[in-house]
Formats: structure tokens, C-alpha cells, sequence
């Protein structure tokens, strides 16, 4: 046999197999390890999370092969009349749900300390709709594609291979359904793990905030709890159309929709993020340099 690139292997069949899959888990170990670490220089000298701006690059590199793919359609001219406007939708649907807030009010009270007071201050606690942002949506498709893998290696050509992979296929309503309960699950799971309201409602009690109308600390917990859990709610159904708007167009127009949802929430999420980033960045370097300017100005 020979290798790309003209160089010579001899091997039997058995072992070039082997090799092959060898070769293959080696690269993508290696490739695996070697993004992760170019992931944490950028998180160290870039700007934003380094892992989650290299899934950026990514999607977007995906974004023209879909287009291409989808537009190679033939289909009426109203149909890609609908379909660009479920896209603009979506995207300015995507924008709002990110960056909507609940803000809950904190007031700090007065305090005396020598000649100085201290605190007398108003605040608020900015609880996101969508906390746990692509997450359950990750977690959700990859438990769903367990039993469908797991049937076409160990079930092949058996009644119940079958019956797992079509009643659980993509596109299948039963597979819509437990898909859409994962999300909403695992959406309260993240954000659960992610935003402690107790620890939250400790350190207010410590600094001697508190939401007025509510006393600190376990009845501040319990507040926060329940403020979160209802606006966790339509963030989770939002993604749970986000990841079945695909098989809803497919379904509905006839069209082989190649443009995911979970690509574009991603996309937004991590421009989103950026653009906060930098913004705040500017803002430093402004502080810095009108601070400097008022040093040297003293100094004269």
C-alpha cells in the first residue's frame, strides 16, 4: 500500500485497519489537546472565553456550506420568503432572549464608620432568562442519540433496533417530545448548579443588603429562588424551539433546512459576550487614562 503523499506503508489488511484506527483516536487526541490550549492562551491574552470563541470560529466557518446547501433547494419563491423571515425572527428572537433580565432591587443601608459613611446605596441583582444559555440543549441532544447508537452497533437488524431507531429519530414526534422535556430539565439542572440563591442572599446579609419588602437571608433565598425558576421557564421553552425549529421547517415547508439553531444561539451568545467584553475593556483603558491625566496634572 501506499501512504498520501507517496510514501510506502507495507502492512496486511488486519494491521492497516488497526493502524487506521489508531492514527485516527492519535490526531484527534493531539488536535483535541492542542485546541484546548490555544483556548486558554486566548482566555489569558484574548479577549472573552477561549473555548467558546474557537466554537464561534467554527459555526460561522459553517455558515456558507449551509447557505449553499439550502439554496441549491428548488423550491417556490414564497417558500424562501418564509423561510428568510422565520430566520430574521429568530435571530432578533435570539438577541432579546439573551440579553433580557429580570433586575431584582438591593438597597445598602448607611453606616458610620469614624467620619466616613458608608453604604446608602441602590442596586439590583440581574437574573438572566436564559442562565444556562446552549447548554441543555447540548446535554439533551447528546442523551437522545445514546439509544440510537447504541441500537445500530449492539441491535442491528432486530425488530427492537429498529422500533429505538425510528421511534427515536430525529424528526419523529416522539423524539420531538422527550427532546423538548430534556431541555426544559436540564435547563433548571444547569442553572440550579450555576446561580446559588443561598450563597447569593448570604453575602447581601454580610454586607447588610436587602430586597426591600423581604427579610435577609433564608426568606432573601427563597425570594430569589422563586423569581428565578419563573423566568427560567420561557428561556428553557425558547430553547426548546430553537433546537426543533429545524424539524418544524422540514416538516412543514418540505425544505431541507440546514441552518441549525443551536449553531446560531451559539453565534449570538458568544458575539453577545464579546462585544460586552471589549465594551468594558474601553471603558477600563478610559478610566486608566483619565486617572493618569489627573496624576500628572497634580504632579505640576
Amino acid at each position: 500500500k501506499q501512504a498520501v503523499g507517496g510514501v510506502p506503508v507495507l502492512v496486511q489488511a488486519e494491521q492497516g485497519e488497526f493502524l487506521i484506527r489508531l492514527l485516527t483516536i492519535i490526531t484527534l487526541t493531539t488536535g483535541t489537546v492542542f485546541l484546548m490550549w490555544i483556548g486558554e492562551l486566548i482566555t489569558e491574552k484574548g479577549v472573552g472565553n477561549g473555548i467558546s470563541f474557537l466554537i464561534f470560529i467554527g459555526c460561522l466557518d459553517s455558515i456558507p456550506k449551509n447557505i449553499a446547501d439550502t439554496a441549491r433547494l428548488d423550491k417556490p419563491w414564497y417558500v424562501w420568503i418564509i423561510l428568510i423571515a422565520i430566520i430574521i425572527f429568530t435571530f432578533a428572537a435570539m438577541v432579546l432572549m439573551t440579553q433580557a433580565t429580570r433586575k431584582i432591587p438591593v438597597q445598602y443601608p448607611k453606616r458610620v464608620i469614624g467620619r466616613r459613611i458608608y453604604g446608602g446605596q441602590s442596586t439590583f441583582i440581574p437574573l438572566r432568562l436564559n442562565t444556562a444559555g446552549v447548554i441543555p440543549i447540548i446535554f439533551a441532544q447528546t442523551l437522545m442519540s445514546v439509544p440510537s447508537t447504541i441500537a445500530r452497533f449492539a441491535l442491528p437488524e432486530t425488530r427492537i433496533g429498529e422500533w429505538i431507531t425510528v421511534w427515536l429519530g430525529f424528526g419523529h414526534p416522539l423524539y420531538q417530545i422527550l427532546l423538548g422535556l430534556l431541555i426544559i430539565f436540564f435547563a433548571y439542572f444547569y442553572t440550579s448548579i450555576v446561580f446559588n440563591p443561598q450563597d447569593l442572599a448570604n453575602n447581601m446579609k454580610r454586607m447588610g443588603g436587602f430586597i426591600p419588602g423581604i427579610r435577609p437571608g433564608a426568606r432573601t433565598a427563597e425570594y430569589i429562588n422563586t423569581v428565578l425558576s419563573r423566568i427560567t421557564l420561557p428561556g428553557a421553552i425558547f430553547l426548546a424551539i430553537v433546537a426543533l425549529m429545524p424539524s418544524w421547517i422540514m416538516g412543514s415547508l418540505g425544505v431541507q433546512f440546514y441552518l441549525g439553531g443551536t449553531t446560531y444561539l451559539i453565534i449570538v451568545g458568544v458575539a453577545l459576550d464579546t462585544i460586552q467584553q471589549i465594551e468594558s475593556h474601553l471603558l477600563m483603558r478610559s478610566y486608566e487614562g483619565l486617572l493618569k491625566g489627573t496624576k500628572i496634572r497634580g504632579r505640576r
